[in-house]
């Protein structure tokens, strides 16, 4: 990436897309002209359909306040107890603890290039995509990757932990 295209990146946009370089990945990060907030508005602006918009939820492990991160397909929920299955008990994380712990706001967190590390979880529903898009540390910034590059970029295993409809949880 050119030294005027990085600098053209929001500041939390411009570290992933230098840490997307190191990594070696071929895809530059897209900058959307309406906020990437929700997986609609992501999709809408990028032409994909929202189940291919990665969704970076942050949670906080009640055992010891490590973030936990989820990244699931845009149109599935979280399963909560699912999640809390495979890596204990979960508390609410607050904008706070997630700005704190991923070094993004809410809307922009990347499911790479945390401040710290977390315990990371994948839905599988976004293996049966080959393009998806995540975002890159900024409500308007988005990069495309496949699911076997976010599985490789984040070492983390993949799970069901979405949600089933018409579930009461």
């Amino acid at each position: 990436m050119s030294a005027e295209s990085l600098a053209a990146l929001p500041e939390s946009a411009q570290r992933i897309a230098q840490l997307l370089e190191t990594l070696g990945h071929e895809h530059p990060i897209v900058i959307l002209p309406q906020s990437g907030r929700t997986s609609a508005q992501a999709a809408e602006g990028l032409g994909c359909v929202v189940g291919q918009i990665t969704k970076s939820i942050i949670f906080r492990r009640l055992s010891d306040g490590a973030p936990v991160l989820v990244v699931t397909s845009g149109v599935n929920r979280v399963d909560e107890t699912k999640v809390a299955a495979i890596v204990g008990d979960l508390g609410k994380a607050d904008a706070r603890f997630v700005r704190e712990k991923t070094g993004f706001a809410i809307g922009g967190v990347c499911p790479i290039g945390h401040a710290t590390r977390p315990v990371t979880l994948l839905d599988q529903d976004l293996f049966q995509y080959d393009v998806l898009w995540a975002a890159a540390g900024h409500p308007h910034a988005v990069f495309r990757l496949s699911p076997q590059q976010l599985a490789a970029m984040t070492d983390a295993p993949v799970a069901d932990i979405a949600l089933q409809p018409g579930s009461a949880t």
